[in-house]
């Protein structure tokens, strides 16, 4: 374990900030099932709807660096593809 006051923090940081990516990816992976089971279930307005809210928070984590930049593409590429297959 660490044992300077600056690593002690460090360590105290990361754990707090670990905790707060994780319930982010934990919304997104929630947020890409809702997308996926309404263009499964064919209500492509419950659809749209849920893809829109979905791309605004995978826009977020890529800002800030939770996911990368291209697996945030991909799946905004993928939804939407997915969706216009059904439409």
């Amino acid at each position: 374990m660490a044992s300077h006051a600056s690593a002690l923090k460090a360590h105290r940081q990361s754990l707090k900030n670990r905790e707060h990516n994780r319930q982010f990816r934990s919304r997104l992976r929630n947020a890409l099932k809702t997308v996926r089971t309404a263009i499964a279930g064919n209500d492509l307005g419950a659809a749209r709807t849920a893809l829109r809210q979905s791309m605004s928070l995978i826009d977020k984590m890529a800002s800030k660096r939770i996911i990368h930049k291209n697996a945030a593409r991909r799946y905004k590429s993928r939804l939407s593809a997915r969706l216009a297959a059904r439409s």
